[in-house]
């Protein structure tokens, strides 16, 4: 049975910022017959509901910056997919949600510290680990079953 990782929101958590949910009932009919392993940096990390963040191009690289604050929120996302993906080193597939900060594959939206839009084809942190890691990824929204 094949072993996937999939951003929780998307099987129904009410795990976003505001405490909703992103559930896929198409997404997880394809996915009926694998190991579904959820996660949610953010949600562990920081609450639910929190403030949003977006993914900014800074000095230092790319970091989650806080958008109620402007704190670099970086770490404990990185600290977290970090020992997820150690917890689970044989996963086939992971499923971000598209557009997040942490899970998107290579739809999040990458701003300047101005705030001006650079890039809306970015990888969130969270995947960013998994990427180093050779695990194949990617956005909900593309996903169209496996083989």
């Amino acid at each position: 049975m094949k072993k996937v990782a999939i951003s929780a929101c998307l099987l129904g958590e009410k795990c976003r910022y505001d405490a909703t949910d992103n559930k896929n009932e198409i997404l997880l009919e394809q996915l009926k017959d694998t190991q579904l392993i959820p996660f949610c940096p953010e949600d562990t990390a920081f609450g639910t509901p929190r403030s949003t963040m977006d993914l900014v191009e800074t000095p230092q690289g790319q970091q989650a910056i806080s958008n109620f604050n402007g704190e670099d929120l970086s770490t404990p996302i990185i600290q977290y997919a970090t020992l997820f993906f150690n917890t689970h080193p044989d996963l086939d597939l992971l499923i971000g949600k598209d557009r997040s900060p942490s899970c998107g594959v290579c739809s999040a939206r990458l701003y300047d510290e101005d705030k001006n839009l650079l890039s809306s084809k970015e990888s969130g942190l969270m995947v960013k680990e998994a990427i180093k890691r050779n695990i194949s990824c990617i956005d909900a929204e593309d996903f169209r079953g496996l083989e």
